[in-house]
């Protein structure tokens, strides 16, 4: 038999403080602009009207949502515990009716309820008002609102619940001036963990039923009744421990009819009352041990017997009775009884007996209203017999003497039809498949032009019994009905990254490339981008004192002012993606150190490079052509190099002879992430004896696109 576990220990703090100490640590996180108030005004508010806390919150703080939540528990709390007291008050028991005793609602109210009755009841011994067992805060609060109510006389009405921490501040301050508990040690449970005693001279600590007190005199632990052999099974029962208790279990269950009650035992089912059972509404169902019977409410005259579905069935006495009639008498059934009748002459088939009894005269088969041969059909008497005439469509049979429908399609296969042949009573119809219509014969087919009817979204092709949808061009038909056709996305296409250089643009039917908003045009063939040379349109901002030097996707503004002693060239040579600014040295007369000079160009060049997509070998991009000067070739070296801003070491230099002519090649060898800007110092050196006789210097400013197609 299972025993109820102890209630456990409060909490050392009320429910209430605990709720107040969380949102002040919400306020605190939650500054200034989250309203607390207002949210656990919400929540009182949902408990109230509505009696659930699960219903969505509207609020977006985070912790706004847990205050209301927090606060809507604590109302309806508030008001299940309500409902409890008045329970206790009204009725001095603790049974609600109407709700199921396992919902949480049922368990505050319960819970309540006896907290109220076992405060009224110690009021009406005479204890005090302050209970010392661990029953929690709240039911101490309860307990002690209805022991003081019972001592009062008071406008305190059966009803008027009102709020139960008033009520605990009030009966504090009452048992402070009369309660002789006030200085028990073992008020809130003193050092014990279950039950305290104050004797006076010491506090004794004891354990509820099903524990037992541990060395230090003050905790508890569980028994094993299991073990210690404290239990009550009885035989065919297994022990199971529980804390502070145990329960009994059967070895082997009740079997089919039978119930487990609480006290382990077998208790038959009355599937009568129940409404388990399976009776017809004809029967009434009796219950027996373990199982039901099913009587049937009619009960059956002389002459008949029931059946299992409670059917009254007439009993044949002619069967069931030997002999029940005379010799020389026939014994008849008849409807709940039977008759005897004296013996005649026995007719063969096709004939009977005369009225007078004594000869077999012949029976008419075709006399009306009696239709042998079926409705529609000819009946010609003979003696002892007929025969029938049957309408077109119809053959007679002998066995079963009636005119039975002629199947011209299973007599006449493939013969009747073009297609199909169903039979119909006295005749047959064709029919034809689908994508075929009958002519006017009413037996062959012809192929239908289904396109007529405009099955498809766009164009359709008939075909013999059918029809087939095709789609217009940048189109597809539709893998799910066949007929719809839906656009090809042809920016989605495996291929769709290489049918436009930058960007894809799809549309019913067909796509479109598009280039960068500035920069850059859409080329003539649709799908290339072409850079748009500012320079040369126009477009440009550049001042008088600047140059403009055009570069993929754009352009830049550059102001070169030759150096002292130099001269900007009146012809600015204009190269293919390549633009120049040439200074040329121009020395005041008498100036020996400026003759004397190497250099004699200095210029600048800008260069617009591409972000390679795959870079594999060595691009050359700059060539410096070199007119050898007056002096015997054997004598004379060019000698190009790179003095400054080989970033990464991404350029070099080589020497090349090309139509004659000494050309200097620059070549990019490593790959460039653009954007990049890099200023490349070129030297191009006349040797003449070891000496640099004349030099030519060349600035060249590299940028690399951003986009590149």
């Amino acid at each position: 038999m299972e025993r109820a576990p102890p209630s456990p220990p409060p909490a050392p703090l009320p429910l209430p403080l605990l709720l107040l100490g969380g949102l002040s640590l919400l306020a605190a996180r939650a500054g200034a602009d989250v309203p607390l108030e207002a949210c656990c005004a919400d929540g009182h508010r949902m408990a109230t009207q509505h009696r659930d806390c699960s219903l969505p919150y509207a609020s977006e703080s985070k912790e706004c949502r847990m205050v209301q939540e927090q606060c809507c528990h604590n109302q309806l709390e508030e008001l299940h515990c309500a409902t409890g007291i008045n329970l206790a008050n009204e009725q001095d028991s603790c049974t609600t009716p109407y709700s199921d005793n396992a919902s949480l609602e049922a368990m505050f109210v319960k819970r309540c309820c006896h907290c109220c009755l076992l405060g009224r009841a110690a009021q009406a011994q005479g204890q005090s008002c302050e209970y010392n067992l661990m029953v929690g805060y709240q039911c101490g609060l309860v307990f002690r609102a209805c022991c003081v109510k019972g001592q009062e006389t008071a406008d305190f009405a059966p009803g008027d619940v009102g709020d139960l921490q008033e009520t605990a501040k009030i009966s504090e301050v009452k048992e402070e001036q009369e309660d002789p508990y006030l200085n028990d040690r073992c008020r809130g449970g003193g050092p014990c963990k279950q039950q305290c005693r104050d004797t006076g001279e010491e506090v004794v600590c004891s354990c509820f039923v099903g524990y037992q007190l541990l060395p230090d005199g003050v905790s508890c632990e569980d028994i094993n009744e299991c073990i210690t052999g404290s239990h009550n099974c009885r035989l065919g029962e297994n022990c199971i421990n529980t804390v502070g208790s145990f329960r009994c279990q059967r070895e082997s269950s009740c079997g089919t009819g039978y119930e487990l009650t609480e006290n382990n035992d077998c208790k038959d089912i009355d599937e009568c009352e129940s409404g388990i059972h399976n009776c017809l509404p004809d029967f009434i169902c009796q219950n027996t041990l373990g199982s039901f019977r099913c009587r049937p409410k009619l009960q059956c005259k002389s002459g008949f017997i029931q059946d299992a579905l409670g059917n009254c069935i007439d009993i044949n006495e002619c069967l069931s009775i030997s002999a029940p009639c005379p010799v020389g008498q026939t014994c008849i059934n008849t409807e709940g009884s039977y008759t005897c009748q004296k013996n005649v002459p026995n007719c063969g088939r096709g004939y009977h007996l005369n009225d007078e009894g004594t000869r077999c005269v012949d029976v008419d088969e075709c006399s009306p209203p009696a239709e042998p041969c079926g409705p529609g059909h000819r009946c010609v008497n003979s003696p002892g017999s007929f025969r029938c005439e049957c309408k077109a469509g119809y053959y007679f049979d002998g066995i079963s003497r009636t005119c039975i429908d002629i199947n011209e399609c299973r007599r006449y296969p493939g013969r009747l039809c073009g297609h199909k042949c169903e039979n119909t009573p006295g005749s047959y119809f064709c029919s034809c498949t689908v994508g075929f219509r009958l002519l006017a014969d009413g037996r062959s087919c012809e192929d239908m032009n289904e396109c007529n009817s405009s099955p498809c979204s766009q164009e359709c092709a008939n075909v013999y019994g059918s029809y087939q949808c095709y789609c217009r061009r940048g189109y597809q038909l539709s893998d799910v009905d066949g007929v719809t056709c839906e656009d090809i996305d042809e920016c989605a296409l495996p291929t769709g990254g290489h049918i436009c250089s930058y960007r894809c643009i799809n549309f019913p039917g067909s796509f479109q490339c598009s280039c960068p908003s500035s920069g850059y045009r859409l080329a003539p063939n649709g799908r290339n981008c072409q850079d748009i040379d500012e320079c040369v349109t126009g477009i440009h901002n550049c001042s008088v004192n600047e140059t403009c030097f055009n570069i993929q996707g754009g352009f830049r503004c550059l102001a070169f002012e030759c150096p002292e002693n130099y001269r900007r060239s009146a012809d600015t040579l204009r190269q293919e993606k390549t633009d120049t600014v040439r200074c040329i040295k121009s020395c005041r007369p008498n100036d020996v150190t400026c003759v004397l000079d190497p250099v004699h160009t200095i210029s600048h060049t800008v260069v617009s490079l591409p972000t390679f997509r795959e870079f594999t070998r060595p691009e050359e991009i700059i060539f410096l052509r070199a007119i050898t000067p007056a002096y015997p070739a054997n004598h004379a070296d060019i000698i190009f190099d790179i003095t400054e801003g080989n970033l990464r070491d991404s350029f070099d230099i080589i020497k090349r002879y090309m139509d004659g002519m000494t050309v200097g090649v620059v070549r990019q060898v490593r790959p460039i992430v653009g954007p990049f800007h890099a200023v490349l110092k070129l030297e191009m050196n006349y040797v003449v004896g070891g000496v640099v006789s004349h030099r030519n210097v060349v600035n060249v400013h590299i940028f690399v696109s951003e986009y590149w197609f």
